[in-house]
């Protein structure tokens, strides 16, 4: 057995799906959920290098060149940056949809460098996994990467990323009490071209609305006042466009407000949108009207995920 192994041959870990924008913290903001995520099965082998053996549950669209997956380009970047001597096979199992704002990608990544990480002798702390993550996101992302999904996926739990460029995150005490119910309408919408079609510049006063909001969020989680959480997740930048590419958002926003929500968006780029509510009971009811209210608006159907925060991030399965 390799000396930089710690006897473990293979191993099965999931990674979270996350939330991020929530509204007013547009590339700031991200939380990591208990479901959907994605699961990857590592094997340790004998010849140098990573190998991509198997995908699952993407339906033949995830590229299956190592140097094009947001998985295999994380691992590749670990095990050369660590100078690891053995090789790896990897199995990936998409158990969420792709292009539906919920941070697919991050959570390939993840999985990945947490599974290695798990069966190295001197394993490295999250902290210095986070680069090996962003290096795989960085693949879908294109040059600008965004640690708004990758972070929270790695270290779960409410995480603010104060900097993309150094990397700089900081975890937001979040309540106990903290419930979200996901939409995923069955469409797709294509991350570039929803970042594409936000404005260049924004005005001053919307500017200020949005750092206000930003701020008054983070003070309502860390005082549990759900009512200044509901008042601070307001979005003037991108939901404005955005909610325009996914049918029956308005009417969706609306029958929410019917409910003890203390907090509603869209989730990424979308089309996924995301509830906030204090009890599992108020959020399966969010989540059957935010279905119901999708069909009877736009005549499509999508998927209701609930869950609560997920603090740890990643988990081993086996």
């Amino acid at each position: 057995m390799n000396d930089q192994l710690n006897g473990i041959s293979e191993i099965r870990v999931f990674a979270p799906a996350t939330v991020s924008n929530i509204g007013c913290g547009f590339d700031i903001f991200g939380f990591a959920l208990d479901e959907p995520g994605d699961e990857v099965i590592l094997r340790v082998t004998n010849r140098k290098g990573v190998r991509l053996v198997k995908i699952t549950g993407d339906k033949g669209k995830l590229p299956t060149a190592v140097s094009k997956n947001t998985c295999t380009v994380a691992l590749t970047t670990m095990m050369e940056k660590l100078n690891l001597e053995f090789g790896v096979e990897i199995e990936l199992h998409k158990k969420m949809p792709l292009g539906s704002g919920l941070g697919s990608s991050a959570a390939s990544a993840v999985a990945g460098i947490y599974a290695l990480n798990s069966i190295l002798k001197k394993p490295v702390t999250t902290h210095e996994l986070l680069p090996f993550a962003l290096e795989g996101e960085r693949i879908s992302s294109g040059k600008i990467v965004h640690a708004d999904n990758v972070a929270p996926a790695l270290f779960g739990g409410f995480i603010l990323i104060r900097s993309n460029d150094p990397v700089d995150i900081i975890s937001i005490p979040i309540p106990k009490d903290f419930y979200c119910t996901i939409l995923h309408p069955h469409i797709e919408i294509n991350t570039a071209y929803a970042r594409s079609i936000l404005p260049d510049t924004i005005k001053t006063q919307n500017a200020i609305k949005q750092w206000g909001n930003t701020a008054g969020l983070v003070a309502g989680l860390m005082k549990r006042d759900y009512d200044l959480v509901r008042r601070s997740i307001t979005d003037n930048f991108a939901e404005p466009v955005r909610s325009k590419l996914i049918p029956g958002y308005d009417q969706i926003k609306e029958a929410v407000k019917m409910y003890d929500a203390f907090g509603f968006g869209i989730s990424g780029s979308g089309p996924s949108l995301f509830a906030l509510s204090r009890t599992k009971l108020d959020a399966l009811k969010i989540g059957n009207i935010m279905k119901k209210v999708l069909f009877q608006s736009a005549k499509i159907e999508g998927d209701i995920y609930i869950s609560g925060i997920n603090l740890y991030g990643p988990k081993i399965l086996g």
